[in-house]
């Protein structure tokens, strides 16, 4: 444990930061996963306003720093592509 007054207080700091980015995480599992599930049970409309939920909540782990933008961008486009294939005619 923390002796010195700076120390304590970054292990305060860090402690609150790590609740709130593992708050943030969370969300944008969950919005993730909604959008897999809407793609492989629901009907296209659902999987598409799943994905902008899920993209929004992606750009707030991105702005916030919990996930790196480029690791944001990677998701995104990696949902997108899921998403139009559901909505793709099948043949």
């Amino acid at each position: 444990m923390a002796i010195k007054r700076h120390a304590k207080k970054r292990h305060r700091q860090s402690e609150r930061r790590r609740e709130r980015n593992r708050a943030v995480r969370s969300a944008t599992r969950t919005a993730v996963k909604r959008v897999v599930v809407a793609v492989e049970a629901g009907p296209p409309e659902d999987a598409g306003e799943a994905y902008r939920r899920a993209q929004q909540a992606i750009d707030v782990a991105a702005r916030k720093g919990v996930i790196h933008k480029r690791a944001a961008a990677r998701k995104k486009s990696r949902l997108a592509r899921r998403v139009q294939k559901a909505a793709a005619p099948k043949e």
